[in-house]
């Protein structure tokens, strides 16, 4: 749909936004360890809803149950599986977009709470399609990938900061500055849409839908004392 490039939104509480580049970095760090290193061994560290609907939060590992991997127990993989990535776009499409709009989110939360922020939405979001896919027998394919707590992220900015200008691709090739609110509603939108139609591609849609729910319900309490929604106060697009 698109792809963001950068916002005019500098930091006001935060010097650097260390929590979202040892993010990225953790996640790169991780795919390239996956890549030369451990190979298929990382796809036990997926998340596969009909396995953690087996195990549960506190069941015990079931041994022999997980597929070539790493035997670990499946609540583990709530937090693991996003860390995971099946290529290098996959890879670049979602710290993109962390890059892009994490920085404020980190901004308007402090350090701390943003990391907690992220992999809460994280977690969320694979709740949210194990629970989905469980139900509508898309349970046996594994979840990886950032883009659950990546969304979160999205829509967290999207409270905050809806005024803001954005430099986004349209359809891969055409820059565009608009207000985030053009940009990311349609996004938020889209994913709504593409969950509730017919399972046609491997895109976790109900992941992203619980990450940016999880999302936009955090901002309202983990958000600083005297951080305004909605960009309350600001006089003018620059």
């Amino acid at each position: 749909m698109f792809v963001p490039l950068s916002d005019d939104n500098p930091l006001s509480t935060i010097p650097y936004q260390f929590v979202t580049v040892m993010l990225i970095v953790a996640n790169v760090l991780i795919f390239f360890i996956a890549e030369v290193f451990a190979g298929p061994q990382m796809a036990g560290l997926a998340l596969v809803p009909v396995e953690f609907a087996r195990e549960g939060f506190f069941g015990p590992t079931i041994p022999g149950e997980r597929f070539d991997g790493f035997d670990v127990p499946e609540r583990v993989t709530l937090l693991s599986y996003m860390f995971l990535h099946a290529d290098v776009l996959h890879l670049a499409g979602n710290m993109l977009f962390l890059w892009v709009f994490g920085d404020n989110v980190e901004d308007a939360m402090g350090h701390g709470r943003f990391l907690i922020f992220y992999l809460l939405c994280g977690v969320v979001a694979g709740l949210t399609h194990a629970a989905v896919m469980g139900a509508t027998g898309f349970g046996t394919a594994p979840l990886i990938g950032a883009s659950g707590a990546v969304a979160g992220c999205v829509a967290a900015y999207l409270m905050l900061h809806p005024r803001v200008r954005v430099w986004v691709l349209v359809l891969r090739f055409i820059p565009l500055r608009i207000a985030a609110i053009w940009a990311l509603g349609a996004w938020v939108v889209m994913q709504f849409i593409m969950a509730l139609m017919p399972q046609v591609d491997a895109v976790a849609w109900w992941a992203h839908v619980g990450g940016m729910v999880c999302g936009a319900v955090l901002i309202l309490f983990m958000r600083r004392t005297g951080v305004r929604l909605f960009d309350r106060g600001l006089e003018r697009i620059a």
